[in-house]
């Protein structure tokens, strides 16, 4: 039946009970598969992963500037590694190379999120960078205010008995006379 009509039988799932098959020209089935997968992969982003160097000893400017360009980098769609390289005696102070991470990353809260945070690796102290700002974590609201029990129609009649009968058969006391006299001061002798 397949060759009357120019055709091949092509088995699509051998695992069912019966296997199925179809009828169709194979050559052309296998050309508009691989005509999908091109134009899936025309409309896939890939994601580089760009490195910015510094090292400790940087000035303010040079900061701006490397914050500047991993800006650009993020706002392009690719990943960025902060890297603070450490030479001779600065390896003694990683708090240096801290700090300054934290610093590029304060910059870039707007555009970035943290893939992983600031980390040793050998003599160099990386961070990694994703492009999309940190998500806001949601504000706590305080818990409404209870209502009180009087205050809905049914429980008012209550509340009131309630009132009455505790003002009854609390025993007649006296308040205690006020103290006259202030209370002692510490005073500060010079």
């Amino acid at each position: 039946m397949a060759r009357e009509q120019g055709l091949d039988l092509v088995e699509v799932a051998p695992s069912a009970v019966p296997p199925v098959c179809r009828l169709l020209d194979y050559g052309k089935f296998k050309y508009e598969q691989a005509k999908k997968e091109r134009e899936a992969k025309k409309h896939q982003k890939n994601v580089l992963l760009r490195e910015i160097r510094m090292e400790p000893k940087i000035a303010e400017h040079d900061i701006d500037f490397k914050a500047r360009t991993a800006e650009k980098l993020l706002k392009e769609g690719d990943k960025v590694k902060v890297t603070v390289r450490f030479r001779g005696r600065e390896i003694t102070h990683p708090q240096i190379g801290r700090d300054l991470l934290e610093q590029i990353y304060g910059r870039l809260k707007a555009f970035a999120s943290i893939e992983k945070p600031a980390n040793m690796e050998g003599r160099a102290m990386t961070m990694i960078l994703t492009p999309g700002a940190a998500k806001q974590e949601r504000s706590v609201r305080p818990p409404a205010p209870a209502v009180p029990a009087a205050s809905t129609p049914d429980a008012a009649p209550a509340a009131a008995e309630l009132v009455a009968a505790a003002v009854s058969e609390a025993p007649a006391q006296s308040a205690p006379p006020a103290d006259p006299a202030p209370a002692a001061t510490l005073t500060q002798e010079s």
